[in-house]
């Protein structure tokens, strides 16, 4: 049955649900027993015929974009309302809770529906209401006069995972590059670590695999939690194990997924790259890796020149020129030559003195970790380790799903993914039926297009940390900012280091918030924009978090004045003097977007989404990756330009429990962020309507020994804190999290009690840019 969220009918909490269908139960009971015993069966009245409360409604279709699984969602519309929402028939299972309570918000009394102008301290809440004309004139006022003072660069804008719709973070782009180019910030708060291993090694990501889990043996899932992170197809994983596969979870908490596994593997924050390493050892010294499809479709038997520490090439201009050594004819010839039978290893070999071969220096990295060794620092049984590395190198189908999960948002992250992909590749689980590397893929195998062109700038704009934003911003390092555009996003509940991120937004002279509510952001903003909803605005998502091209659909006029991000960047391109560009149709740029992908707007118009990948699709099909050689490359020339090994290694992170020092002594405790079923990230989390089904106030996970040792019981109020600030919820104590590890619920508002990531680690800059969330220290105590 379909989930859905129903206006149309009498409203029914969860409370109500739970006593009617109590009543109703006693009643059936008792009809029963006094049945048997009745003379004859009293005349049945004839039942009022029932009426379909939707049989006139109009239907309408979008999809759910902020960063999740993109559900296709189908809206019913009476005189002008959204009476219900449900997950449409392009789905393979029903639409969660978030995605239909889109009914619940196009009516939500909270909605933001006209600007709002602060008149009040920031952060106080207190604003008032102005019109549009007011806020553009606003708006341009500040636009010319910081560019006047400072230059465009002076104005920032950031976008976020709130919506994927090419109406929104692809129309910013091309309207501040109209403008001449504003600042922006660096750094991924999600996958900065898989876009840093995979793109060098694999050659490209974001590459659907989620069709392949029910076919899979085995799967390890990596630091995720795909029963809330990949709800809507969490079924597939349940398949594995109904058809006699095996399912890991390998995860410092106990996680809804775990629950639902075969195996639960506890390590310790941040070490993920060191068991990677550690199983890699295993898989070599036991000779378990497939030998056949590493020669053929990794650079494996590659070389290195030992003096120069770079891979060696046959022609200097042609990057995919790498060498190898034949040792049928003990000489070194191009890697892709015919009938070459390459070496991994070239002891005793006329190479061995000048170079070492990819496969040998992944080895010296490995064999630092043997299971003892990783055992100790992972704080997994080394009989444990082995036996993963085995299982999951001899299953004749096996996966890794990594979908951004919380072990790359650590200093090793890049690193972690790296050692995987190597795992990965090596026993050849790469480009089969069933295996594969599960990224959060969608359709980046196809080409997209932009709905309004952007135009080259010859000029280099500096952009700022985004995990230490405050900081630049007090420094005015690398750039003064006059303006924040702040859309589709959270910094205030998101970003690392909140206290930071408060004090760069108070400093800014004009900040702007586009949102539906008065989110913890829009708090510290001078000026606040009520933005349409799904189902409010037209729109098309052709994103690489999803295999669906996707029609939006707009249903309903959104409450009061609220307008769309396209509508808002329209007006001010034409007090900009650009807005020809941003004139066109909506059905003209929705083309655009499209015409890359061979699917025409009439096509889309009348499916409503198109699988534009296929159910039987594989990535890097047959070992034919997508780097320049059409092979699997281990040594990352971007990684050694950075500064860090061009090989995957581990090294313990600067903020780690174990380490004998000051900051180790007074914040022992390593702390994990989770994701929760009541939101995507801080989208949905403030919704009333969420109180019924899901936690009302940010819970602390806490092992027993470590809530024991400071007095705290399941159920108080505690305070997790550091350095860099606190964070108030309620205790859950049990054994659902590893002892020595804190539990933190991510997307918590301001106006809730305040985010998680008042306590997260800034550190900047790590390999690939990846944030160290994940990676923080932290003290409990009992609330006073």
């Amino acid at each position: 049955m379909k989930q859905s969220a129903d206006h149309g009918m009498p409203s029914l909490s969860r409370r109500t649900f739970v006593a009617a269908a109590a009543a109703t139960g006693a009643a059936a009971v008792g009809l029963a027993g006094c049945s048997p015993a009745a003379e004859k069966e009293p005349e049945k009245e004839a039942s009022p015929e029932v009426v379909d409360p939707y049989a006139n409604a109009q239907v309408f279709y979008t999809s759910c974009p902020p960063e999740c699984q993109h559900h296709n969602l189908k809206a019913y519309v009476v005189d002008g309302e959204i009476v219900k929402v449900e997950s449409s028939e392009m789905n393979d299972c029903s639409a969660c809770a978030r995605g239909i309570s889109r009914s619940y918000m196009s009516k939500d009394p909270n909605r933001l529906t006209v600007p709002l102008l602060r008149d009040g301290e920031k952060g106080s809440g207190s604003f008032k209401e102005i019109t549009w004309d007011e806020a553009f004139d606003l708006i341009e006022e500040k636009f010319r006069d910081a560019i006047e003072t400072d230059g465009v660069q002076s104005i920032c804008y950031v976008t976020g995972s709130g919506n994927f719709g090419s109406m929104h973070g692809p129309v910013a782009t091309a309207f501040f590059a109209h403008l001449g180019g504003a600042s922006t910030t660096v750094g991924s708060l999600c996958c900065a670590g898989t876009t840093a291993a995979q793109v060098p090694i694999y050659g490209q990501r974001f590459l659907d695999t989620r069709n392949q889990i029910e076919k899979s043996d085995y799967v390890i899932v990596w630091g995720n939690n795909p029963s809330i992170s990949k709800q809507g197809y969490f079924q597939r994983f349940e398949r594995v194990i109904e058809n006699g596969g095996k399912v890991v979870v390998i995860d410092p908490i106990f996680t809804e997924s775990a629950s639902k596994a075969s195996e639960w593997i506890s390590p310790w924050p941040g070490t993920d790259a060191a068991m990677a390493l550690a199983m890699i050892k295993v898989v070599i010294d036991e000779e378990l890796y497939d030998k056949e499809y590493t020669l053929a479709h990794t650079c494996a038997p590659c070389l290195v020149d030992k003096s120069t520490g770079e891979p060696v090439l046959e022609d200097e201009a042609d990057p995919a020129s790498f060498v190898v050594f034949d040792a049928a004819g003990g000489e070194i010839v191009r890697h892709d030559k015919s009938g070459v039978e390459a070496a991994l290893t070239l002891d005793g070999t006329s190479a061995a003195d000048a170079y070492s071969t990819e496969f040998e220096l992944i080895y010296a990295e490995a064999a630092k970790w043997d299971v003892a060794a990783a055992e100790a620092e992972c704080g997994v049984p080394a009989a444990d380790i082995e036996r993963l590395a085995r299982e999951y190198a001899q299953a004749d189908r096996a996966m890794i799903i990594q979908n951004m999960g919380g072990f790359m948002r650590t200093e090793n992250g890049t690193n972690a993914v790296a050692t995987q992909l190597y795992l990965a590749a090596l026993c050849g689980h790469v480009g089969h039926e069933g295996d594969g590397v599960s990224d959060a893929g969608g359709v980046n195998e196809v080409k997209t297009g932009a709905p309004i062109e952007v135009p080259k700038l010859d000029n280099t704009v500096p952009a700022i940390p985004r995990f230490r934003f405050g900081e630049a911003v007090l420094n005015e390092d690398p750039l003064k900012v006059n303006v924040f555009w702040s859309m589709t996003g959270n910094p205030m509940t998101q970003w690392p280091n909140t206290n930071m991120v408060r004090k760069g937004l108070e400093k800014i002279p004009f900040v702007v918030t586009v949102d539906q509510y008065l989110t913890s952001t829009a708090l510290y903003s001078d000026l606040v924009l009520p933005v349409a909803a799904q189902f409010e605005h037209e729109d098309v998502l052709a994103n690489h978090r999803s295999h669906w091209i996707q029609l939006c659909e707009k249903a309903i006029d959104g409450p009061g004045e609220v307008k769309s991000d396209f509508d808002i960047f329209a007006e001010l391109a034409g007090r900009f003097d650009f807005g020809e560009a941003f004139s066109k149709p909506m059905e003209e740029m929705i083309s655009n977007v499209l015409e890359p992908t061979g699917v025409s707007y009439d096509e889309l118009v009348e499916q409503k989404a198109v699988d534009v990948v296929g159910y039987d699709y594989i990535p890097y099909k047959d070992g034919q990756f997508l780097t320049k050689s059409k092979k699997a490359e281990f040594w990352v020339a971007a990684w050694k330009k950075e500064g860090f090994s061009p090989i995957a290694t581990y090294v313990r992170a600067e903020e780690d429990a174990r380490n004998e020092n000051e900051l180790a002594s007074k914040y022992p405790l390593f702390s994990v962020q989770r994701k929760t079923y009541r939101s995507v990230h801080s989208t949905f989390n403030n919704l009333e309507w969420m109180d019924e089904v899901c936690d009302v106030q940010p819970v602390i996970l806490l092992n027993e020994a470590d809530a024991e040792s400071r007095g705290i019981a399941d159920g108080d109020t505690v305070v997790v804190y550091n350095d860099r600030g606190e964070h108030r919820g309620i205790a859950e104590v049990g054994t659902r999290i590893k002892q020595g590890v804190v539990g933190l619920q991510n997307g918590w508002w301001e106006q809730q009690g305040g985010s998680s990531s008042y306590v997260t680690n800034d550190k900047w800059k790590t390999l690939g840019g990846t944030h160290c969330c994940n990676q923080t220290l932290v003290e409990v105590k009992k609330e006073a």
